[in-house]
């Protein structure tokens, strides 16, 4: 059935490859962002601040329905700029909430993260972390963390609330074409064109579970069925990748970069099983590209759109330089 959506950061990283992908499924989408960066044309497109909560009202009037993917997603920015980051991610999905109340919008649904996993106590044991694994306040940890913690209880809120339906989709790490210049495989691959070492730190077996982005746009889709109202899905990705693969996955594609190591760095997250079985069962949805595919078509891309050369770049230990993505 054909919808009209909105996708608020639908300019960005993700949030293009949404709106790609909602207007092959044949849904009428318009893209909301404080920026116009090149989208589909068959998308129509608004400027729009989601702090500004007049502006949300008027622009989701006739939508069905909203992904909401625009936010503070880079951890470093968030560290840096933490007042912002909980406007944004938490005044900024309030908005949309109440926007989506009194103009009434079928569902929110929401870009969450793998992230607050971290906030999970130690009690889970080391079986794969599911939806359903109990948060502990104590250990939500970053800043960035907390404001999609926040996010999420305020989605629960307004459906227990008001009865307004909402969708959580918790990303895994993304990657692919368009992604951020700072997330790691971009990193790596500027290193191999500039001729430098790809530096590791420790030795390597940090690891997440990537997940192409591609491969989360179609989740997307798919989580517009009824059976995903008012509940939260783990988009992960299907294979756990090192930092040390991921290196060795752009070696094979630029023989002759060396790795080298590095000290390792006190503290570096060594990662944790999360799964996606609850997509499965409810989208049907698993990734389907393989790291090593999604990584050339990365390099292809980025070849393609080649920027002017990056400066050096420390080592890269923990993966977690960003998560969920508007950008």
């Amino acid at each position: 059935m054909t919808m009209k959506i909105a996708v608020t950061g639908g300019s960005g990283f993700i949030g293009s490859h949404v709106v790609d992908r909602l207007l092959d499924a044949g849904h009428d989408v318009l893209s909301l962002d404080v920026e116009h960066r090149p989208v589909d044309p068959r998308a129509s497109y608004q400027h729009l601040d989601v702090l500004d909560l007049p502006a949300v009202t008027a622009a989701l009037r006739g939508v069905e329905a909203v992904f909401h993917i625009a936010g503070m997603s880079n951890v470093d920015f968030a560290f840096a700029d933490p007042v912002r980051t909980v406007r944004l991610n938490v005044e900024g999905t309030g908005n949309i909430c109440e926007a989506a109340r009194q103009v009434g919008v079928r569902r929110v649904l929401f870009a969450s993260t793998v992230w607050v996993y971290g906030a999970v106590g130690d009690r889970a044991g080391s079986a794969p972390l599911t939806e359903d694994a109990e948060i502990t306040l104590g250990r939500a940890g970053h800043v960035y963390t907390s404001t999609k913690l926040a996010a999420e209880l305020l989605l629960h809120s307004y459906q227990q609330t008001y009865g307004l339906p909402f969708t959580i989709l918790r990303y895994g790490i993304p990657y692919g074409p368009g992604m951020r210049d700072e997330l790691v495989l971009a990193r790596f691959v500027r290193k191999a064109l500039n001729g430098e070492s790809l530096t590791v730190a420790g030795d390597g077996l940090q690891f997440r579970n990537y997940v192409f982005v591609r491969d989360l746009a179609e989740a997307h889709v798919l989580a517009l069925t009824p059976d995903a109202a008012n509940t939260t899905l783990a988009l992960e990705g299907s294979e756990s990748v090192s930092v040390l693969e991921m290196a060795r996955a752009v070696q094979e594609y630029f023989p002759g970069t060396a790795i080298e190591h590095m000290p390792a760095r006190p503290g570096d997250f060594r990662g944790r099983e999360i799964s996606a079985q609850r997509a499965a069962e409810v989208l049907g949805w698993r990734p389907t590209t393989p790291f090593s595919e999604g990584v050339r078509q990365y390099i292809e891309w980025y070849l393609a759109n080649r920027r002017p050369p990056a400066q050096a770049l420390p080592p890269v230990g923990d993966l977690d330089i960003s998560a969920a993505s508007s950008e």
